[in-house]
């Protein structure tokens, strides 16, 4: 999921090889998929898992597609499912599987930002002024 995204960061910063490393687990298939099957009620898997479906909305929210039509035509054959059973995946995420992601992925990063906010002054602000 994350080699187009990071790719361009890597060469030139080394905290993007430390941040590509959180993501990876924080993102990871498995941790995705767990997600989902602890928090869906109603939707199920089929052919496409959740975490595939997380991964190529991450490439739309990171501008590496302009959108998810694009995101899928790139992504087609891999996916192996039709464009009509990625939109109706898409569309019936429920909100609490939607919570839990935010929720469960969240956390690991927010203790990255407040370790950095000890060990290296400036790089990540406090907070924005009011």
């Amino acid at each position: 999921m994350l080699d187009a995204i990071f790719e361009k960061f890597v060469k030139h910063s080394p905290v993007s090889v430390m941040m590509r490393a959180l993501m990876e687990r924080t993102f990871s298939p498995d941790s995705i998929e767990r997600i989902f099957e602890n928090n869906a009620e109603v939707q199920y898997t089929r052919d496409l898992l959740f975490s595939s479906l997380v991964n190529l909305m991450s490439l739309v929210v990171c501008g590496i597609h302009p959108s998810v039509n694009a995101a899928y035509k790139a992504k087609a054959v891999k996916l192996n499912v039709s464009r009509t059973s990625l939109y109706n995946k898409l569309n019936g995420v429920e909100t609490a599987v939607s919570e839990a992601l935010l929720r469960d992925t969240c956390v690991p990063l927010a203790s990255l930002i407040q370790g950095w906010r000890g060990s290296m002054p400036g790089l990540v602000p406090e907070t924005s002024p009011k």
